[in-house]
């Protein structure tokens, strides 16, 4: 194999790298400009002006007051936060929650942690395309419920929901529901104005923005209480306590705001190349399209290949130098197949076959042609060796 070789890197799902006005602008915050916020002299009061000018700047993308927006470690730890600090501040009003059986683990391994507490979930189906059908959500509404969780655009297979239309039915049949949507897939192609969406709590992260891991946001709507699920001193308006990552959060600012200048245009380009992939690999035989074929997000191609295991392929595309993911990449070191793949209502067998490729800022159409000569004959190959064999 050759040192020379390309790296085509098609997971931005997984992450994306820190763009190179990200880590310039995080630069002065790690030996400068280094002091606690919570600080009162000049070194803290100076980092904490930092701060408060990257939460404006957040506030301002998602159309909200700085006031409601709080810097978390992660868009898992904002997930737990939105859930768990929801459903223990409101278990008073009742304790019965909704989500859907594809959420991302960050909601799912949540939501069964609060069924161990005594709260009850309703884990919501999904057709085909991975849509929330509008009179499943209506049906599992009783006035018992104080939180609904919603996926915006799927990590996996891409599927977008109307999730302004889903909140808006949540709250006809019950006005106190409290509707939280992760968006860290999203936020990097929509415009996540929450007084559009009306919704009550939003997750986003860092890292699939072109901004540093290990950071992330939860949108709190004023006059939503949320207990804090980290304990300690009183930072983030003592919703999250922890000397607050000052370099981190400046890069998330600053990758969100960079994303916006050019969100149109490079939509549209990818939306281009995605496209292009889907057609090319659905031109090989036993290859089905994963989620929605038009409700999915710009950069997103979920397929499964018949007769296959995705470790496999995974395998074969890396000795070229492609990066890819079989499934989700935050469960991709287990064997047992994508529980999304499962909930759109294919067997166990086309479940280990589903490959993901998640298209980014510095992905050509070259690497798209590249990958669809070369992965035929993978495919070829793999099958020439597998006893499966599933009816087309």
């Amino acid at each position: 194999m050759s040192k020379e070789r390309k790296t085509i890197y098609l997971d931005h799902a997984a992450t994306t790298y820190v763009r190179d006005e990200v880590v310039k602008a995080m630069e002065p915050y790690w030996q400068d400009i280094y002091g606690n916020p919570s600080s009162i002299y000049f070194k803290g009061q100076e980092a904490k002006r930092a701060l408060n000018d990257a939460r404006s700047k957040v506030a301002s993308i998602f159309n909200c007051e700085s006031s409601e927006i709080i810097f978390e470690g992660s868009g898992s730890e904002s997930d737990n936060h939105a859930l768990i600090g929801t459903a223990l501040a409101n278990q008073g009003n009742g304790k019965h929650l909704i989500t859907t059986a594809i959420e991302h683990h960050a909601v799912l391994h949540a939501m069964a942690y609060l069924e161990t507490l005594g709260f009850e979930v309703t884990y919501l189906p999904v057709d085909k395309d991975g849509l929330v059908k509008e009179q499943d959500l209506k049906d599992a509404i009783t006035p018992k419920t104080i939180l609904v969780s919603i996926i915006h655009g799927h990590n996996e297979i891409g599927t977008v929901q109307d999730i302004k239309k889903l909140n808006k039915i949540s709250k006809e049949v019950n006005k106190d529901i409290i509707f939280h949507t992760d968006a860290c897939q999203s936020a990097a192609f929509y415009n996540l104005d929450v007084k559009d969406l009306d919704i009550d709590l939003m997750t986003i992260n860092g890292s699939k923005i072109y901004g540093p891991k290990a950071t992330g946001v939860l949108y709190i709507k004023k006059g939503t209480i949320v207990n804090p699920i980290i304990h300690g001193g009183g930072q983030e308006k003592g919703k999250r306590a922890g000397t607050e990552n000052i370099p981190g959060i400046i890069g998330l600012a600053k990758a969100l705001e960079l994303i916006q200048t050019d969100m149109k245009e490079e939509n549209k380009r990818l939306i281009e190349l995605r496209d292009k992939l889907i057609k090319g690999l659905l031109t090989i035989p036993k290859v089905i399209l994963n989620g929605h074929p038009e409700k999915r997000l710009p950069n997103n191609v979920n397929v499964t290949i018949k007769d296959i295991e995705g470790e496999a392929m995974l395998l074969h595309l890396d000795e070229l130098g492609i990066c890819a993911s079989s499934g989700s990449a935050c469960t991709s070191g287990s064997l047992e197949p994508s529980h999304v793949i499962l909930a759109l209502g294919h067997p166990y067998e086309m479940a280990h076959g589903s490959m993901r490729f998640s298209l980014g800022r510095a992905n050509t159409e070259e690497d798209i042609e590249l990958l669809l000569k070369e992965f035929p004959s993978i495919i070829e190959k793999l099958r020439a060796m597998s006893p499966v064999n599933l009816k087309d």
